[in-house]
């Protein structure tokens, strides 16, 4: 496997008031790999990735994408040596970006509980998530003078409907789909940002056996097909440990272990951290 890294996060904390809710928290995804992070609830999994996503801007650390700092508050010593000498000028406390210019960078997500546009058919959740990238400025937007680029969205919409298989759902409301299917439309809405990382928050929660099973496929499938690095939050530890080439393990905000998934089933930490320990 191509070992190129694509996300590297470096000491990230994130502090609300006197509640720390990730402490100083590592990691990376490299080209092609599906990474899993688990942990108890509450261990700060989600905030992790409202961080990496600009959601959040972190109390301390720093996001590399594909090379490049995107965001960084590191104070100007630890700067100084990690760049040794290096124009800091670039590097030093990076505003967080936006969620939307995030995306626009190549870092698409979904979320624990299912964020579709409830009023909306299929089909136009999906180009709405086109228009990302649209190179139509408000004035041809309003008035549909390019039509050819419109053309092209609604053309690039409907062939991914119909890749995901949710073609025969185009014109139905988006939340009237089984919960299967919502988690799948959420899914085409974040490839058709034209993502290389794609982060996935609990994708399988509130589902049935067959449809984790399903759902194990489709990530697998989608991984390949659109060339993806694939970062992923979950408490299914079947779908974790049958997917996932690495774990993250997080417990109140601190990483307790990391590593394959053999190695992480057999971790005392991770053992302790769900099920206790006797006194």
């Amino acid at each position: 496997m191509n070992k190129e890294n694509v996300l590297r996060v470096s000491d990230i904390t994130m502090q609300f008031g006197g509640v720390v809710a990730v402490n100083n928290f590592s990691m990376e995804v490299n080209k092609g790999e599906i990474i899993g992070l688990i942990g108890p609830n509450g261990a700060g999994k989600t905030t992790a990735f409202n961080c990496i996503t600009g959601v959040y801007a972190p109390t301390n650390g720093q996001i590399e994408f594909d090379g490049n700092v995107i965001i960084s508050n590191y104070p100007k010593r630890k700067m100084a040596k990690i760049y040794k000498g290096e124009n800091m000028g670039k590097y030093n406390r990076v505003i967080a970006p936006t969620p939307d210019k995030i995306t626009k960078l190549g870092i698409a997500r979904t979320f624990q509980n299912i964020r579709l546009f409830s009023q909306l058919s299929v089909f136009d959740n999906v180009l709405i998530a086109k228009h990302l990238h649209a190179k139509q400025n408000v004035f041809s937007a309003t008035f549909r003078i390019n039509h050819k680029e419109e053309k092209r969205m609604r053309e690039e919409t409907m062939a991914l409907l119909e890749e995901q298989g949710l073609e025969k759902y185009k014109d139905d409301v988006s939340t009237s789909l089984p919960y299967g299917l919502q988690r799948r439309l959420e899914i085409a809405r974040a490839l058709a940002t034209n993502p290389s990382l794609l982060l996935l928050d609990e994708p399988a929660a509130g589902m049935n056996p067959q449809e984790s099973d399903e759902l194990m496929e489709f990530i697998g499938q989608i991984r390949d097909k659109y060339n993806l690095s694939i970062f992923l939050i979950e408490h299914h530890m079947q779908l974790v440990m049958g997917i996932c080439e690495r774990i993250y393990v997080l417990d109140h905000g601190i990483k307790i272990a990391e590593g394959n998934p053999s190695e992480i089933q057999s971790n005392h930490k991770v053992i302790e951290a769900y099920l206790g320990v006797d006194e």
